[in-house]
């Protein structure tokens, strides 16, 4: 099985999504190639946190702050029922393009790497309320991830990647897709939005069964 889907740092249903998208492959022991592709939800997104997510919520949705609190309780439910300790409150919001250029440049030399990145980039967000966009951010996730420091600094201090990001977001555009996550599947089934495991677990047998076709 083949899979690809868009994703972005910024969007908690993406982490939460490809959570489960690993977990119900995991336990349907289904072989799969997956890759993500990269979005950016908020492309003009500040390099620096300008209020927190409640406020965010709030103005990008027109709730009041009681309201905005509420959604982001739901959204912290949602991601401890996929085996997450989020706190969306905390998390600091900023422009994503960096992060997924890192993520470019780490799967272009082993996709395990590009897989550690990724997770420690959505944990750095959701979790630790790290800003995406800072530097030394990246610099400790990569890090973390054992890629070689001085490499990933001449990545970040140059345009690099910047085309193969700037590629996701057009093929994206050709799909149609407005929003994420967006999961494709053997080129021709879309999933739309983050599914519980459950319901990913079920979806993935009917593709592979040949009940459910694009």
């Amino acid at each position: 099985m083949e899979i690809f889907y868009w994703s972005d740092y910024g969007c908690p249903y993406c982490y939460i999504g490809e959570t489960n998208l690993k977990a119900a492959l995991k336990e349907l022991g289904i072989p799969v190639k997956a890759e993500m592709h990269a979005f950016e939800l908020s492309p003009d997104a500040s390099r620096s946190c300008l209020g927190s997510a409640r406020d965010l919520v709030a103005r990008k949705y027109g709730l009041s702050p009681e309201r905005a609190e509420e959604s982001l309780r739901r959204i912290n439910d949602f991601a401890a029922a996929s085996g997450l300790a989020f706190d969306f409150g905390k998390a600091r919001f900023t422009n994503t393009f960096d992060a997924h250029r890192l993520t470019k440049y780490a799967r272009s030399l082993d996709c395990d790497k590009a897989d550690a990145v990724l997770e420690l980039l959505f944990r750095a967000g959701f979790c630790l309320g790290r800003e995406l966009a800072d530097r030394e951010v990246l610099l400790d996730i990569a890090r973390e991830a054992g890629l070689e420091e001085d490499a990933v600094k001449a990545v970040l201090d140059s345009d690099a990647y910047a085309a193969e990001v700037r590629a996701d977001e057009q093929e994206a555009h050709r799909y149609g897709v407005s929003g994420v996550p967006y999961f494709v599947i053997n080129g021709e089934y879309a999933i739309p939005g983050a599914l519980g495991k459950e319901e990913m677990k079920k979806v993935l047998l009917q593709i592979q069964s040949g009940e459910l076709s694009g």
